[in-house]
């Protein structure tokens, strides 16, 4: 019993951890992902004008042909890309179900792979 305890005060440290506070609400970071698209949109053109911590806008797209769960990563009005195919589905149903859902530009990091340049930090309004 006394392993179970210690394992769910980890999961409340680790949750708890991810929590952040932002203009009087809770937010909680639900997922961090890498931008899908980085060289075929307009990532690579404002890289130099991109920070972190900067605000991003998600925009489901779900007559995309492409995929059903797509959604679409803005910043300052521009498409940036995608958030990951693969890892989208959760967020693709939260929105859909109206949870109010924001991001952030997490990282930026010079790296051969566009993949790995811009990673994104997801929330859920509690």
């Amino acid at each position: 019993m006394r392993w179970f305890l210690n394992f769910v005060a980890g999961l409340v440290l680790i949750a708890t951890s991810h929590i952040a506070l932002a203009q009087g609400e809770i937010r909680l970071l639900v997922q961090s992902s890498p931008l899908a698209g980085f060289p075929y949109y307009a990532a690579e053109a404002r890289w130099q004008e991109m920070k972190e911590g900067q605000a991003l806008t998600l925009i489901r797209e779900p007559e995309n042909v492409h995929d059903k769960n797509a959604i679409r990563v803005e910043w300052r009005g521009e498409k940036l890309g995608y958030l990951p195919r693969r890892e989208n589905k959760t967020v693709a149903a939260a929105m859909d179900a109206g949870d109010k859902i924001d991001a952030k530009i997490a990282k930026l990091r010079e790296h051969p792979d566009p993949w790995q340049r811009v990673l994104i930090d997801v929330f859920v309004a509690l």
